[in-house]
């Protein structure tokens, strides 16, 4: 699939957002709504990967292990770290419990030792819970034939939520799953559907939707709102639709740095917690002011992510694509006769 310049900006935002969000959140100030970049992530994600279906033969077996490939080995790294940090004491406050690491591994929801809430042991991984929710669901999807994958998609994420929403107690893992949220991945996938055969809103209308998003997500920052999916799902999903539409339209300008830290941007949310905490530690040493501390944070997180992509996301890439590829030269050798 060509490069989707307005998916890399959208994935950058997203990404921002989120490390806003936390050294916001770690220093008493306010910037609750930067956690909205997990509901523009979502909706990215059920986009790229129908987009991806649509452009070439999947299996699901062989899907399946693409897309663990790509999100375990960086995860597992950093969920690592944060498990022998706190065996020698530098996350006093981080318990660990033995299911709890097993479930953090196997992208399982299980209740934390720390609060109960179902957080895997590296906190903001309970979102790749829910993308190897989507990838299972979408993999189970590609049995079927390409016109009923996406009916089938928002048939069964549909239902989980109408009977999360009818039922709203019982088994807490259950109810996890049935989350409104789950919506945004169909969301994506729809507009994937739609773009790929031409169905996309002129410029203006895009220009519209993109104006519209953010002056929404500006009403709940600046009036303090309370948000959840069912607001911040159709904000997010405005603002994929509108910025698709812009970039069809050939009015998105060309940013490499937005560009290049939407590559950068899964590093991004996975390693800057680390660099915001001693920021955080750092600037109370110091004496810094909250907002000078949070602003460290912000830029040493996003550092951290670029630093982490260069090192560690892309060497692992390379080194099991380049595996894969000895494996399928050696399985074709052995078919040939």
């Amino acid at each position: 699939m060509r490069t989707l310049y307005g998916i890399q900006y959208l994935r950058a935002f997203a990404a921002v957002a989120v490390v806003i969000f936390h050294a916001a959140e770690r220093n008493g100030l306010h910037f609750a709504i930067g956690a909205a970049g997990v509901d523009v992530f979502f909706v990215v994600s059920g986009f790229i990967m129908m987009a991806i279906s649509e452009r070439r033969t999947m299996r699901p077996a062989a899907f399946m292990r693409d897309r663990l490939l790509r999100i375990a080995p960086s995860y597992w790294i950093v969920t690592g770290i944060m498990i022998f940090g706190a065996l020698i004491g530098l996350f006093p406050n981080l318990q660990l419990e033995f299911w709890h690491v097993v479930g953090s591994f196997l992208f399982v929801p299980v209740p934390s030792p720390n609060g109960g809430y179902l957080w895997p042991v590296l906190v903001q991984g309970w979102t790749l819970n829910y993308e190897m929710f989507f990838y299972l669901l979408f993999a189970a999807s590609l049995f079927l034939r390409p016109r009923l994958r996406l009916p089938a998609l928002l048939a069964v994420l549909g239902t989980a939520v109408m009977a999360g929403t009818l039922q709203p107690t019982g088994n807490p893992q259950t109810r996890f799953y049935a989350e409104p949220l789950v919506l945004e991945f169909a969301a994506g996938a729809l507009f994937s559907k739609l773009w790929t055969r031409g169905y996309v809103p002129p410029p203006t209308v895009g220009s519209a939707l993109v104006g519209m998003s953010i002056a929404g997500f500006a009403a709940i920052h600046f009036l303090k709102l309370e948000f959840d999916a069912l607001t911040c799902g159709p904000l997010a999903a405005a603002l994929v639709a509108g910025v698709l539409s812009i970039e069809s339209g050939g009015r998105l300008p060309r940013m490499p740095v937005a560009n290049y830290l939407g590559d950068a941007s899964y590093s991004i949310y996975l390693w800057h917690t680390l660099a915001i905490s001693v920021a955080v530690k750092a600037g109370a040493v110091a004496g810094m002011p909250a907002l000078a501390i949070a602003a460290v944070g912000v830029i040493a997180g996003i550092l951290i992510g670029v630093v982490a992509y260069e090192c560690v996301e892309k060497p692992l890439q390379s080194l099991v694509k380049g595996r894969l590829s000895i494996l399928w030269r050696k399985q074709v050798r052995r078919a040939v006769p």
